[in-house]
């Protein structure tokens, strides 16, 4: 998989070239690539943003350098367009698996009051929001998908370790422990030093299904 970012603020990425992901794209698992806007820019001082029409706080990002960087990076448009927003459709665990359908993701990242709208009109496919909340940037999501993503490409985890995750099948995930056995007067659940793998099992999707019904009761369904 290859995923583009197209960011005001390259520098705010470089999380996404260390430790797991670091490592995947060394393998050749994916390729990320970060193009700063800027250098589309046809303002001799690489000018991004303006007052908005109309009136009104804060700078709207310009049209002409982020579609001139769209179309250098995706000329033909074969890649999946987003657009990090707090008006797009929050993003779910379940996405993830329609994501990963496209050979080619790009992510653009709006900054300040956003974007000119016909950006998103003309050349965005989706907007994307992490969540009910707002932030100075669109950097800060597009990390959280491309990381959502990665662990999902073939050979980046092992398989094992994506079984029973939490907004999995069965909800949240089970307490998990380890050594050692009593920490600070707290022993970890016997069940788990037990060596009877059924009784693990019975006790982990039961703690799950209390877990998931105590704080997050709406993803229980039929209940």
């Amino acid at each position: 998989m290859k995923i583009t970012i197209l960011t005001l603020f390259p520098e705010m990425f470089t999380p996404l070239f260390r430790s797991i992901l670091g490592r995947a794209q060394n393998g050749g698992k994916i390729e990320i690539s970060v193009v700063n806007i800027r250098d589309f820019s046809d303002n001799k001082h690489f000018k991004c943003d303006d007052y908005p029409f109309g009136g009104g706080a804060g700078m709207v990002m310009m049209p002409q350098p982020i579609a001139s960087a769209i179309r250098s990076v995706d000329p033909e448009h074969k890649a999946h367009r987003i657009y990090l927003s707090p008006k797009g459709r929050t993003f779910k665990q379940d996405d993830v698996f329609g994501l990963l359908e496209y050979e080619h993701i790009l992510l653009l990242c709006g900054h300040y009051e956003g974007v000119d709208q016909r950006i998103i009109d003309l050349y965005i496919d989706e907007e994307i929001s992490i969540g009910d909340y707002v932030l100075t940037g669109g950097e800060l999501p597009a990390m959280v998908v491309c990381d959502c993503l990665a662990r999902y490409v073939d050979g980046v985890i092992s398989s094992k370790s994506l079984v029973d995750e939490t907004f999995g099948e069965n909800g949240l995930e089970y307490p998990q422990y380890t050594r050692p056995a009593v920490f600070e007067g707290v022993a970890v659940p016997e069940v788990l030093l037990s060596g009877n793998h059924a009784d693990i099992d019975k006790w982990r999707r039961e703690r799950s299904r209390a877990l998931t019904k105590e704080k997050r009761p709406d993803l229980l369904k039929g209940d």
